[in-house]
């Protein structure tokens, strides 16, 4: 276990200052650097040594939305705790620095030896959740160090994770006993969780479901958008990537558009991308926020170009695709668009997505390989209403029967405190 450790933090040194000469050279590398610099200076600044912390951290934008039910309750739970809420990516981080949960967001410094030791010493945490995958080994042995309770939560592990390989051994060793205990998501990772004598373990659930059944109370009206459909069909086109837009570009030019509205929400918001992406459409489209200066009626095509309302758009689609999985860069949320009972169309690779399958199961959702079968899903969505209606039924319901995640970790943190 020394050699890996000792491995790690090497591999973690290098990385360092790889880091600190690319920055020169790299806008995003740069930016990434830059935003950890000042996060201790953040910290020492507004922790007090009187006050009593939770640290929640968090990768990315989606992990927040899916531990989102729990850190709620957990501000109800310990009334007399404030929040630390970490994020590593810069886009989760934009998106919810400002957010009704935590007292404090920072960007996570650097899993080294030094910043993971002051960071714990400044934050004193009396407890910590991690969301999904996060296994920072520096910050998980200072955690365990300091007898600090760990809870991961929302946990998903698979056979084929490199810790349950021979060579992983050590690092299965040490985030075993550095967490007070897993909530899982299903039952395939608790099973494994067991095999490899992990019994500090329970199945949670998943809190997603939890997260977007709440996404039906919220005001979801966008101004202009009524007037953009004009009563006709709505398709809405979620964090889509350039090998999911190709689709709807060679669709648009064998298909006529009269009865159907697009909405399409890149995953990232580029003016230049977006605008040459316009260019190749053969019908007239217009951005979101340009539709405020003309009439909407005058449009067949619109186009998302701001951040954190595309599960508004979401309310408003009769169908919808949901981008990621026609290329690598990973099926984004299929739950948002089925809480509003609507039909899916993904791409094909969604091997790691299992809510993806159960839905393909469940008949709400469709995976496609092709521009052929593209072309045919949604024309036989538009064409037939009653399959429409029965897709997104079937996807509402399969959303209905996993409720329950976080009732799930509320009654075990509960019983903790009552010991």
């Amino acid at each position: 276990m020394q050699q890996m450790n000792t491995l790690y933090n090497i591999i973690i040194f290098k990385t360092n200052v790889l880091l600190f000469f690319l920055k020169f050279f790299n806008k995003k590398i740069k930016s990434f650097v830059n935003q950890r610099r000042d996060v201790f200076n953040i910290l020492e600044k507004n922790i007090s040594n009187s006050e009593k912390y939770i640290w929640i951290h968090v990768a990315s934008l989606g992990e927040f939305e899916q531990g989102l039910p729990v850190f709620k309750e957990l501000k109800k739970i310990y009334k007399h705790h404030k929040i630390l809420l970490s994020f590593f990516s810069s886009s989760g981080y934009e998106v919810k620095k400002n957010n009704d949960v935590a007292d404090l967001t920072v960007y996570l410094p650097i899993d080294s030896c030094f910043n993971s030791k002051k960071f714990i010493k400044i934050v004193n945490p009396k407890m910590a959740f991690f969301v999904k995958y996060e296994f920072w080994p520096n910050y998980l042995k200072n955690l365990r160090k300091n007898n600090i309770p760990t809870f991961l939560i929302a946990g998903l592990f698979r056979q084929n994770h490199w810790f349950f390989k021979w060579y992983g051994k050590s690092f299965l060793k040490l985030i075993s006993s550095s967490f007070t205990h897993f909530f899982v998501q299903n039952k395939t990772s608790l099973d494994l969780l067991n095999k490899f004598k992990i019994s500090n373990s329970s199945l949670m659930g998943d809190s997603r479901f939890d997260r977007v059944y709440s996404l039906l109370n919220q005001n979801n009206f966008l101004k202009n958008i009524d007037d953009f459909i004009d009563k006709k069909i709505c398709f809405v086109g979620g964090s889509t990537w350039l090998e999911d837009e190709s689709l709807f570009i060679n669709y648009l030019k064998n298909y006529p558009t009269e009865n159907i509205r697009w909405i399409i929400a890149p995953h990232q918001i580029n003016s230049k991308k977006i605008k040459e992406f316009q260019n190749m459409l053969n019908v007239k489209s217009i951005t979101f926020s340009d539709l405020k200066y003309n009439n909407p009626k005058n449009y067949q095509i619109l186009i998302v170009d701001c951040i954190g309302l595309l599960v508004k758009f979401y309310s408003y689609a009769n169908i919808s695709y949901v981008g990621g999985a026609m290329g690598n860069n990973g099926l984004h949320n299929v739950l948002e668009p089925a809480i509003f009972k609507c039909p899916i169309i993904i791409g094909k690779n969604h091997e790691k997505f299992p809510e993806a399958k159960e839905m393909i199961d469940r008949k709400g959702l469709i995976s496609v390989k092709n521009q052929s079968d593209f072309n045919k899903a949604l024309n036989k969505l538009i064409d037939d209403k009653r399959l429409r209606l029965e897709m997104g039924q079937n996807n509402f319901n399969y959303i209905y029967d996993n409720l329950g995640a976080t009732k799930n970790v509320v009654s075990f943190l509960k019983n903790i405190n009552e010991k």
